[in-house]
């Protein structure tokens, strides 16, 4: 018996040293995996934008419990492939990906839920696999400017997708996802052209969210775009991510730093 359960442990700890392997290895059948999940991850978050316009489609049902069973065989690999088993399931995107999957098994019972699935493109940037092709090509210092875009670009979606669901109809000139989305970018950018307004109390504290917490998104991307460029170089004492290219000492600890030039 002993044996067998030996045998038991040994086979599960190979999965998941081969799904650790897959997900991020560096070999060249790794890569095409991560770049083959990545693409299906980005067809993935596609459905889940144009799901407003799809919802009454005959075949959304079909579709939808696919993407569920692919999303549900990605966590679950996903939370194999970690170190800690424990550790990964504390994580906030792990728990966003958890609420999007039932989502997607009771669309029915959770329709005026959907538009958050669009989350799964934020928990993609945060967990760090979308940008690992970018920094295996050496492009690692744009990721921050790229994961403010994401969020904002998220931020986006999914108010466009709150506003088309509860103020769709309401007599607030909102008669499509496109005028959704129009009412959302004019808010933000506070621009407020006016031809379309959100009705009643609800509909101003939304505006009002809107355009705080949009103009902060704003405000962040364009520090990144503008603010002085630092080097992805960790400190070995302090672990101190990010430096001036110039720097010979980390400014958290003062360990002397041997940061490599591009030979210029």
């Amino acid at each position: 018996m002993n044996d067998v359960n030996a045998s038991e442990v040994d086979r599960f700890d190979r999965l998941r040293a081969f799904l650790r392997r897959l997900y991020y290895g560096r070999t060249r059948a790794a890569l095409r995996f991560q770049i083959s999940v990545l693409a299906v991850d980005l067809a993935i978050i596609a459905f889940f934008v144009a799901s407003p316009v799809l919802r009454d489609r005959p075949s959304f049902l079909w579709v939808d419990f696919g993407i569920a069973t692919l999303l549900a065989a990605d966590v679950a690999a996903r939370g194999l492939a970690s170190t800690s088993l424990a550790g990964w399931a504390r994580r906030p995107t792990v728990w966003v990906d958890i609420f999007i999957l039932v989502t997607l098994l009771f669309p029915l019972w959770l329709a005026n839920l959907g538009f958050l699935r669009i989350l799964r493109l934020w928990s993609l940037s945060r967990s760090g696999f979308i940008w690992q092709p970018l920094e295996r090509r050496g492009r690692g210092e744009w990721r921050e400017v790229l994961e403010d875009i994401v969020n904002l670009v998220t931020f986006l979606l999914v108010t466009t997708g709150f506003v088309y669901t509860f103020f769709f109809r309401s007599g607030s000139g909102i008669e499509g996802y496109v005028d959704a989305f129009y009412f959302t970018v004019a808010t933000v950018t506070t621009t407020g052209f006016g031809d379309i307004v959100l009705p009643g109390i609800w509909g101003k504290l939304t505006s009002i969210v809107i355009m705080i917490v949009g103009i902060s998104l704003f405000v962040k991307l364009a520090q990144a775009l503008f603010k002085q460029h630092k080097v992805l170089f960790p400190c070995p004492r302090c672990a101190l991510q990010r430096h001036d290219p110039d720097a010979v000492h980390c400014k958290a600890c003062g360990y002397l730093l041997k940061i490599p030039d591009e030979g210029e």
